[in-house]
C-alpha cells in the first residue's frame, strides 16, 4: 500500500506540541505562533538562539553560585548586556508576540520577554514561573530568602505595595464574583504553559479584532481552539470572523456548535439570528 503522509502545516505542528500538559514545550509552542505570519520560520533556529544565550550566561556564573546570585547575573545579562526591553515605540505591533523577532530586535511585550527569560531562568535551575497578573504579565522566582516578583519588561522587583497598586484598577470589575477581597497572593499563582500561550494569542486576537483583520484573526482563533477545544466563545468569534471572510460553511459549523453548547448565553438569540440569515443566503 502506498501511503502518503499529510503535509505539516503551522497549525498541525502547533497541535502536535500542545496535545498534553505533560512536558509542554512553552518556548517552542510560543515561538511557533510566528509561523502564521512567516511559515518558513525555522523554530529550531529560535531554540538554538536561546541555547546559545544560555551558554554565554553560564560562563558568567560560578559553579557554586546560589539562587540569588544566579538571578542577579541573569538579569544583568538579559536586561543590561543584551538590552531586552519593552517596545515602547510600537507596543501593540503583532511582531512583539513573535519570539523570533523579539530575539532579533530585543524588544517585546511583557509576556514575550517573559517566555524567553523563563527559558533561561529555568535552565539555570531557578524556581521561576510566569504569573498571569491582570493587565501585565509578571514572573516570579522562589528563593531561599523568599518570593521575588519581577516585571519582565525591566527585571525590577515588585513589592507588595506596588503589586496592590497595579491590581487596584481591576478589582472593581471583579466585585460581582466576590473577588474584591481576594488576597493578593491568589493573583500570583504560577501560570500553566498552556495558559501563557493562550494569553499570547489573545493579545494578538485583540489586535487583529481592532484592525478588522479577519484572515489573521481566524488563524489566531484556530490556535486558541486547538489549545482549548471547549472554549466556545472562541468558536463563536471564529464563526463571526469567517462570515466576514465569506466562508459560509465554516461559519455555519462554528455558530451552530456555539448555540448548541451554550444555549443560555446572553448572546444566543443574536447568534441564532445570524445563523438564520446565513442559512437563507
Amino acid at each position: 500500500m502506498n501511503l502518503q503522509s499529510m503535509p505539516v502545516t503551522p497549525l498541525s505542528y502547533f497541535q502536535s506540541l500542545v496535545k498534553t500538559d505533560s512536558d509542554f514545550p512553552l518556548l517552542e509552542a510560543a515561538a511557533s505562533i510566528a509561523q502564521d505570519e512567516e511559515p518558513s520560520i525555522d523554530i529550531q533556529d529560535v531554540l538554538a538562539t536561546c541555547d546559545a544565550l544560555l551558554v554565554r550566561l553560564r560562563r558568567r556564573l560560578k559553579s557554586d553560585a546560589d539562587p540569588l546570585k544566579t538571578l542577579s547575573v541573569l538579569n544583568q545579562f538579559f536586561y543590561t548586556e543584551l538590552g531586552f526591553a519593552g517596545n515602547a515605540n510600537n507596543f501593540y505591533a503583532p511582531e512583539n508576540s513573535y519570539l523570533s523577532e523579539v530575539l532579533r530586535s530585543r524588544r517585546g511585550i511583557p509576556i514575550s520577554l517573559a517566555v524567553i527569560w523563563l527559558e533561561l531562568a529555568q535552565s539555570l535551575g531557578l524556581q521561576a514561573a510566569g504569573v498571569s497578573f491582570p493587565g501585565h504579565f509578571l514572573v516570579k522566582v522562589t528563593l531561599p530568602e523568599g518570593l521575588v516578583v519581577l516585571d519582565p519588561l525591566t527585571g525590577d522587583s515588585l513589592g507588595l505595595d506596588n503589586l496592590a497598586e497595579r491590581l487596584a484598577p481591576f478589582r472593581p470589575h471583579m466585585g460581582e464574583t466576590g473577588d474584591m477581597d481576594t488576597p493578593l497572593g491568589l493573583f500570583l499563582q504560577p501560570a500553566l504553559p498552556r495558559d501563557i500561550v493562550s494569553r499570547m494569542l489573545r493579545n494578538l486576537k485583540e489586535i487583529y479584532s481592532s484592525q478588522a483583520d479577519w484572515a489573521r484573526l481566524v488563524l489566531v482563533l484556530d490556535r486558541l481552539i486547538v489549545l482549548n477545544p471547549d472554549a466556545f466563545f472562541e468558536i463563536r468569534d471564529r464563526g463571526l470572523a469567517l462570515i466576514e471572510l465569506g466562508q459560509k460553511e465554516r461559519a455555519l459549523q462554528d455558530l451552530t456548535r456555539y448555540v448548541a453548547e451554550v444555549p443560555n448565553a446572553s448572546d444566543t438569540l443574536d447568534v441564532k439570528h445570524r445563523l438564520a440569515t446565513l442559512q437563507t443566503e
